[in-house]
């Protein structure tokens, strides 16, 4: 076998398009004439469908929440007061938390209110978590853990902080908690799980402010309207992880219960639940992560803490401020994410050694003689205000020097791609008929999945032309689908280079990761303030946000190639080069594809928040119905972005599937 006999092992990436070349160029030569067809040559319903024919679903569903809260009843009490009264219910706990780590107790509220007790001193929280990290993870957790928090307090982010993590520690364990019930449900009943995953697919690719805009309604503004937009954002990872995690039980452990004479309850509670924990604390920790994610976002409605110090310096264009509140976001992230981690590998363990009740006790009294000392030495209760540090003004003359240094340098670049990368692609993608795309995109889901995946994909592309939606969704596509070329241009190669050196690896894998922690609307200040408003500087916020998966997913392809092809390219003569070009790239090709695919997740999550820094796609359509109150328009707009997304995702995904394939004959081949 020689180096060329092993590159025909390796199935080109573009295999399954060969038997329809012809029909690809057809497409390609079509969508070049409607380009540069004069303004008013084609028929104008195939640019808009005209009123008559389209389907007011935004009205519909803006009169259907007006009735539910202003005239649907139950007899002895409205669907208003139903919402109202959970929305008290749910007040309780979040009452406690923020008491212990925020307020203190409060008789009262508002400006009137007088505390009755302190909150807990910030020594006693920094202590208490330094502790879980040590008996989690040992030493180095510990002093991560703990350095994170004390963190907060010396950069004078401590009160937001807290009152952040008030809402964290209620709105994930209720994730979690319904997550894993519904998890649990549609793991028993198929038909249930089979109305589940697209609701599931809804709510992981609507904008958040979509459906922000019908909490407001249904349960006011405050923090508890926040906690339960916080709620239906991360639960939904916890429903698909433990659908998965029960399916994998082992079947000897499912048959080990049934011999034991298990009813159904006892054989989720007592088998399965335990034998899935490993991967259920997976989920627990994406729960976590998709909170701190939404603080700013709810920040919006009333949830005050980091998300609003942030969300402050963004309107006022304070980088500084927003930047310092930005990374204390990220430093609570990874002092949460790690712990959560260690928590979720070590739990069996711990399990079998014990301790936990002597743990408990000790923490408990090192909490209730440091909150006592608190009330007789205030620096113990609040960290001193002459020892805080900020960087604030630091970034603030460091925007300002590079803008006075660097700015006709920053205004050319911007200028030079904006005309010759960003608005071509603009005017080609607003030219194309809807009947077109619709089409194509019916086309590839034929070649990629059949008729059923046609169906869905052209059913998906019709709806922004029946709703009105087709010029914004055009523009989002536009916008979402230059950024993700950008990102994947730029995150492939370095997560190649990163899958082939380990050492290069530890110095990518942590900046990935904190572009990943950090909340998105920190990447619009500098952008803005480099790039003042518009395209540009929402593709290159968009490209920030988004290029971590092409790098992770590039990376983790690289690394797990079959050792057996490495050693029958090198055996034939490959040099290093030939090998990755020739066996390496394609064969990790799936897994490269899967991480587009998160990047175009993330791109289209970004959209509405770049609709702050002047773009004119249907992340601004749901931007401008949450400041208007318009429930339908909002949501329609959502709904048009989620269709966006799961074209993307199962087009993407059938492609990845067939590519996977393909590499398995390769390699039996082999």
């Amino acid at each position: 076998m020689t180096a060329a006999a092993v590159e025909t092992k390796i199935p080109a990436s573009a295999e399954w398009m060969r038997p329809g070349r012809v029909a690809v160029l057809l497409f390609a030569v079509l969508s070049l004439v409607a380009f540069l067809l004069p303004d008013g040559v084609l028929p104008a319903w195939t640019r808009q469908l005209p009123a008559e024919f389209r389907i007011g679903l935004d009205t519909w569903i803006s009169a259907a929440l007006k009735w539910l809260v202003e005239d649907a009843t139950f007899g002895l009490f409205t669907f208003k007061d139903l919402t109202r009264g959970f929305a008290q219910l749910l007040n309780v706990p979040l009452d406690i938390a923020t008491s212990i780590l925020s307020t203190g107790l409060l008789d009262g509220r508002g400006s009137s209110a007088i505390q009755l007790a302190p909150p807990l001193p910030w020594i006693a929280v920094v202590g208490v978590v330094a502790a879980l990290g040590y008996r989690f993870g040992g030493s180095k957790l510990a002093l991560l853990a703990g350095g994170a928090f004390l963190y907060l307090a010396v950069f004078g982010q401590w009160a937001s902080a807290m009152l952040t993590l008030s809402s964290i520690v209620v709105a994930a364990p209720l994730g979690i908690a319904v997550g894993l019930a519904t998890g649990v449900a549609g793991y028993r009943v198929p038909l249930l799980r089979r109305i589940i995953t697209p609701i599931l697919d809804l709510m992981q690719t609507v904008p958040t402010f979509a459906y922000l805009i019908p909490i407001l309604f249904l349960f006011g503004f405050g923090p508890v309207a926040a906690m339960i937009a916080t709620m239906i954002y991360a639960a939904p990872p916890m429903v698909r992880v433990t659908m998965a995690a029960l399916e994998g039980v082992p079947r000897e452990i499912v048959e080990y219960g049934t011999m034991a004479g298990t009813t159904p309850r006892q054989m989720i509670t007592k088998v399965m639940l335990p034998a899935a924990r490993p991967q259920l604390l997976v989920g627990v920790n994406q729960v976590i992560m998709l909170s701190l994610n939404m603080v700013i976002i709810a920040s919006m409605i009333g949830a005050g803490g980091l998300g609003f110090d942030v969300l402050t310096s963004l309107r006022r264009l304070d980088i500084g401020r927003g930047l310092e509140a930005g990374l204390a976001i990220v430093v609570l992230a990874i002092a949460l994410d790690r712990l959560s981690q260690a928590y979720a590998a070590g739990a069996r363990k711990r399990d079998a050694e014990g301790g936990l009740k002597p743990f408990l006790f000790g923490l408990a009294a090192f909490v209730a003689v440091t909150y006592l000392l608190a009330l007789f030495v205030p620096p113990i209760a609040t960290y001193p205000e002459a020892l805080q540090i900020s960087t604030a003004p630091f970034w603030t003359d460091a925007v300002k020097w590079i803008n006075v240094n660097f700015f006709n340098v920053f205004d050319a670049v911007k200028t030079f791609i904006l005309l010759n990368l960003l608005l071509p692609v603009k005017r080609f993608m607003m030219a194309q008929p809807w009947p077109l795309v619709a089409a194509m995109v019916g086309y590839a889901g034929w070649r990629l999945g059949g008729a059923r995946l046609a169906a869905l994909v052209v059913g998906l592309a019709l709806f922004p032309v029946v709703t009105g939606q087709w010029d914004y969704t055009m523009m989002t596509v536009y916008l979402c689908g230059i950024s993700v070329v950008v990102a994947a241009l730029i995150g492939i190669p370095i997560g190649i280079y990163g899958g082939l050196s380990p050492r290069a690896w530890r110095v990518i894998e942590p900046a990935i990761d904190t572009l990943q922690t950090l909340p998105s609307f920190v990447y619009l200040i500098p952008a803005v303030m480099l790039f003042r408003v518009g395209d540009f500087t929402a593709m290159l916020a968009i490209v920030l946000y988004a290029v971590a998966p092409s790098v992770r997913y590039a990376a983790h392809g690289i690394r797990n190639v079959p050792t057996m092809l490495m050693e029958a390219g090198t055996s034939m003569g490959c040099t290093q080069k030939q090998s990755l070009r020739h066996i390496q790239v394609p064969v990790a090709l799936p897994t490269i594809l899967l991480g587009i695919n998160q990047t175009v997740m993330l791109a289209l999550s970004m959209l509405v928040i770049t609709a702050l820094v002047g773009t004119r796609d249907l992340g601004q359509q749901v931007y401008m119905a949450l400041t208007k109150a318009d429930t339908g328009k909002g949501l329609v707009a959502g709904l048009c972005v989620a269709a966006i997304a799961i074209i993307a995702d199962r087009l993407i995904g059938a492609a990845a599937q067939k590519l996977a394939a393909q590499r398995s004959g390769a390699v039996d081949a082999t």
